[in-house]
């Protein structure tokens, strides 16, 4: 659990030391070009979901609801933590990187009234929303737990039992053929 925490923490400490350093340096829609054509760093507010969703609804509903939601995943994630960060360490690091995530969003939210998103990637005009720390450790996590559940499965195979040979049935009843391989 305490791995759990400090990468949780680090991507709280990472996403609110890069938001204040945008706030601090941007004015809102300010945009500074990275890489042409592809990056940008680009001081924009969501005060929705994903993409802007629900950004039209009032602020005291929007508010409720995400820090809700926020609270409700963190506790699901606990817990899970608890039951799979033992089966390997990359439960772990995908479980806190998606509370780190969360948690990171959400104080922008109390403190803000929306998220402060300035990651901006795109090719020609063909822009991705906009985005930010914890929301790109939310997607690691996400990846990271989906190629889990993809290559090392739920655990719960079943396994087909071994086929015995005529000298597993002999051994267990105390025969053993000592040259297998030779003609009787």
């Amino acid at each position: 659990m305490i791995r759990f925490l400090i990468i949780m923490v680090l991507v709280v400490v990472g996403d609110q030391l890069t938001k204040l350093w945008v706030l601090d340096n941007f004015a809102l829609y300010d945009s500074r070009v990275i890489i042409p054509g592809f990056f940008n760093l680009t001081f924009l507010r969501n005060s929705g979901a994903a993409f802007g969703m629900l950004s039209g609804m009032p602020l005291l509903w929007r508010q409720i609801f995400f820090i809700s939601i926020a609270a409700i995943a963190l506790v699901a994630l606990v817990i899970m933590q608890r039951k799979m960060g033992k089966e390997s360490p990359w439960y772990t690091v995908s479980f806190s990187l998606i509370a780190g995530g969360a948690v990171g969003n959400v104080i922008d939210r109390v403190l803000y009234g929306s998220v402060v998103d300035f990651l901006d990637v795109y090719v020609g005009n063909y822009h991705w929303p906009a985005f930010n720390v914890a929301d790109s450790g939310i997607v690691v996590g996400v990846g990271i737990f989906l190629l889990l559940q993809i290559f090392e499965g739920d655990g719960e195979e079943k396994k087909a039992p071994p086929v015995k040979s005529k000298n597993d049935k002999k051994e267990e009843e105390g025969d053993v053929d000592l040259f297998p391989f030779s003609e009787d």
